[in-house]
Parts: C-alpha cells; structure tokens; sequence
C-alpha cells in the first residue's frame, strides 16, 4: 500500500538522515542573546522564549508571537549549506519526527519551542535489509521512494483475533537508551526554551500502520474485537512515552491522529466519538497527573472541525494543525468560537502559497495568520505542516523573519 500525504508523515524520514556537519551550535546562542541586547536597548519588553510559549498557551499576551515551525530533512540540508550551521536529523526514532530534529538550525532561524521524543532503543535500530528496504522495531517494513517512503509490509496484516495482538511484541517505552537523546536536548535547552514532547500518531495511525489503513478501516467498521485490544496497546505505548518525557521536563506534550482529509473526516465524527474520544480522555488525564501545568496539544491534518469541541472537553489545550485549504478550517472562525478556550498552532498554508506564491504572497500570509489568530494571545505561528522541498531556503528565511516583525505585541 503506497501512502503519502500527512498521514505517512510518522514514517518519511525514518531511516538516518545525515545532514553536512558545519561547527556553530556557540554561536546560534551568542546571535539571540545579542538580538535580545538589541531590543532592550530600544526599549522592548524581551521575554525568553520559554516564558514567551508559556504565556502564550495561557491565553495571554507576550512579547511577540512565539513559532515553532518544522522542516523536512531535504529543506534542512539546504539551510544548513546556505547558513553554515550544523544540524542533524534526529537519531533512529522509531516513528521518525521532523518535530524533533534540526534544533540548532531551527534556534538560529527563531524558534522557541525545542521538540523532544523517544527514539529506538540500543538494541532494536531500524536496519536495512535489503537495498533500499528498511524495517523497524514495530517491525513495519517499507521502501523508500523520493522524499518518501511507502509501507510494503504490515506485521499484523492477517490479525483477526485478539489473541493475535496479545501475541505481537510491540516496543517498550522504557527501553533502554530510548530518551538519550530528548535528556541532552533538556539539559541544553530546557531552561531557555519550552519543551514539546512528540507523542503523534497517539493511537489510530500506529495502529493502521501495524494492520494496513484499507483493513484497518473497515475492521474497525465492523467494530472487530481485535481492532480495539490493538488500539489499547498502542494507546498504552504512547502513554508510557508521554509519561516520560513529562518527567524530563516537557511543558507541552504533542498529541494526535490524522483523522482529516481536504474535504471532511475519513471515519464518521460519530464513530471518532464511540472509538477515540474517551481513549483520549484518559491518555490525557494521566498525563495531567503528571504535571497539573501541562499543555497538551493535538495533531490533524485536514477538516476536523466537527471533533474540536469534544477535543477541548476532553483536555486538548492547543489545537493543530489547522490546514486553512481544508473544509471548515477557517482560521479567524476558529478563534472566534474557541479562542477563549484553547490556543492555535499552526494555520500558515504550506500546500499552496509557500510552495507556489511569491514572496508578497508569502508575507501577506504571515500577516493573515497573526492577524486572525494572535489576538489576546493563544498562538503559536507554524506552518499547518512541516515546510516541504518545494518551498525556497529564501522563502523559509522570510517566513521567521516576517513573523517576528509583524508579530510583536500589541502592534499585530
């Protein structure tokens, strides 16, 4: 089964990308601190980008508009040739995260939120095993093909029975070496920035991913028992996961399905209801033990505006990634009805106007997202998907630099 588009985000990049190494991480620090300098000396109220997420996601006002924009990998490398800064792409995560990857890069660029997420674990490294043909430790075996990868084998794409599921090993959370990597970027970020652990693809995409999308579907249709035994283990991952990087530190923890699609939900919001809205009352409820602070926001691509309310009930404090082409995502008729309730992440159309527009489209975008979203706080300005390569080095240095212009407060 082929799959692109966002619902295979989880596992475009899945292999090691490594991208050029260049010396700098130093000076990406001394650049902000500087620009900081700058600002005070003008007579700005500066905040840290940690305190600037924080009061933002609290429905308040900061000093400007905070980001936290993602990048695949192919747009990374082109950054890091033309800045000179070195970057990375994030070590072997088992469902790999553009969300967690090229921090320096991204710090230098002007982001405030640093992503954090678990990875494969010392002994089960995604491997090769034949050319061009990977497998992970969900033992999900795919092809690459351009920017992308496709599934070719599902592990569990003849389970018909909850004893099947029972059976299939499926990763440890607290495997060892799993958070090696998310500690050092909390040790080196942690107080300065705020931290989002990446905890995507929570329960419905794992799970189709393990079974195959078509039979996952109408499996589920069927309300099969297996179907939910599968879906509760997955859910029991992701919990141990997020458990975990809430005791590292994370202030907001990034939850989520791609239940959307251009033109409306792929399953009824009345089976989204029946299936997933009280799973997710629970996942989230116990992470919120964890830390009463914690932020929770959840991820979809495409039209799911009939879900955001149930979403908000059951404890979704930030909601993304408000694709503005897509049925009913309207931005500024979003944050008219649930702006007092719920902050907004994301909405900058990376389908159509930064690929295709030309730079005054691209500002007049920027422009249109603070001017819609950031009103009394409550946003995070970021691109409703990670920007893709078709999308200039020049135009994604615009989008940082216009969003920190035109997103001060109260100015926008």
């Amino acid at each position: 089964m082929k799959v692109s588009g966002c619902l295979s985000r989880k596992i475009r990049y899945i292999f090691l990308i490594m991208i050029p190494m260049r010396p700098s991480p130093d000076n990406n620090k001394l650049r902000f601190t500087h620009e900081n300098q700058r600002q005070i000396m003008a007579g700005k109220n500066v905040m840290t980008s940690k305190k600037r997420v924080l009061t933002a996601i609290n429905l308040e006002e900061p000093d400007r508009v905070p980001l936290f924009i993602t990048i695949t990998p192919q747009v990374a490398e082109k950054l890091s040739e033309h800045l000179g800064i070195s970057t990375y792409t994030h070590p072997d995560s088992p469902l790999s995260e553009n969300r967690i990857s090229y921090t320096e890069l991204l710090i230098h660029l002007g982001n405030d939120i640093v992503g954090i997420g678990a990875c494969a674990p010392e002994n089960r490294p995604t491997r090769e095993v034949e050319e061009g043909v990977f497998i992970n430790e969900w033992q999900i075996k795919f092809r690459k093909s351009g920017y992308y990868t496709e599934m070719i084998e599902h592990p569990l794409a003849r389970a018909d029975s909850v004893a099947e599921i029972e059976d299939f090993q499926l990763p440890d959370p607290l495997a060892r070496g799993r958070y090696d990597h998310a500690q050092k970027m909390v040790d080196e970020y942690g107080r300065d920035y705020a931290l989002c652990g990446d905890v995507e693809a929570t329960i419905f995409e794992t799970s189709w991913y393990l079974v195959g999308m078509e039979k996952f579907l109408v499996d589920l249709s069927l309300r099969k028992p297996y179907v939910f035994a599968l879906m509760d283990r997955v859910m029991n991952y992701s919990l141990g996961v997020g458990r975990e990087l809430v005791k590292l530190g994370a202030d907001i923890i990034w939850l989520g399905d791609d239940f959307g699609s251009q033109q409306g939900m792929i399953i009824s919001p009345q089976l989204w209801r029946e299936v997933f809205k009280e799973r997710m009352r629970f996942i989230i409820g116990e992470l919120k033990k964890k830390n009463q602070d914690l932020k929770i926001a959840y991820h979809c691509c495409g039209s799911y505006f009939p879900i955001l309310e149930d979403l908000i009930e059951v404890g979704v404090d930030i909601l993304n990634a408000l694709q503005p082409t897509a049925l009913d995502m309207d931005t500024k008729k979003i944050k008219d009805i649930f702006g007092s309730k719920v902050s907004l992440f994301g909405a900058v159309d990376t389908q159509g106007v930064l690929p295709f527009g030309s730079l005054a489209d691209i500002e007049k975008e920027v422009k249109r997202v603070i001017t819609e979203a950031a009103g009394g706080g409550g946003y995070i300005l970021a691109g409703a998907h990670n920007i893709q390569p078709d999308t200039s080095v020049k135009k994604v240095i615009k989008i940082f630099e216009w969003a920190k212009k035109y997103g001060r407060y109260p100015e926008n």
